[in-house]
């Protein structure tokens, strides 16, 4: 068990540009508007657990639906690569309601740790050691937790044309990543 600090910086930068919570701080100013509050620590446990459990249990959960790692990565590529569209266009391709419990659905699930975070997970799987990952995902949440409770000073200091440039620029870099895990995966 060895950790790399090369292969921790690449699997948090993959995450943190796919979590993208600074492009997600509208989302979150809007979901605490509608709730009146966000249970900042609980979101970001919620978050954490899912994706640790995902992590070790996701393959063994596909192979149990008949899937294997590399169908579920281009799958994924797929998911990322539409939430990059979502991001750089502006267009809104997935919606989501805001019930009650915003700090689980959809906080936690699906805007922290969705489909693409989970594909995500898996597809760093088949190239990153999992402790690097594990580092990884750690260190994404601590980032979340801190930006869920400095969001209203987040959205100050960026203001909306900033935090319009760091979506569409994360989403740029999603859509790079999305085609690099369908190139890996397929082979091209």
């Amino acid at each position: 068990m060895e950790f790399t600090f090369s292969q921790i910086l690449s699997t948090s930068m993959v995450l943190f540009a796919i979590i993208d919570i600074l492009g997600s701080i509208p989302v979150v100013i809007e979901l605490r508007r509608k709730a009146g509050h966000i249970q900042s620590e609980k979101a970001t446990l919620v978050a954490t657990v899912l994706m640790i459990v995902f992590l070790f249990a996701g393959e063994g959960l596909l192979k149990v639906i008949g899937l294997d790692v590399a169908s579920f990565a281009i799958a994924g590529s797929i998911v990322i690569f539409f939430i990059a569209m979502e991001m750089v266009l502006g267009l809104t391709i997935f919606t989501e309601e805001a019930p009650e419990t915003v700090s689980i659905v959809p906080l936690a699930f699906p805007l922290i740790a969705g489909a693409g975070t989970m594909t995500t997970l898996l597809s760093l799987k088949t190239e990153y050691a999992t402790q690097n990952i594990l580092v990884g995902i750690l260190i994404n949440m601590i980032f979340v937790y801190i930006v869920l409770k400095n969001t209203e000073r987040l959205e100050k200091l960026f203001g909306k044309s900033g935090l319009n440039v760091l979506r569409k620029t994360f989403g740029v870099i999603l859509l790079a990543i999305a085609i690099k895990l369908f190139r890996n995966n397929t082979g091209l």
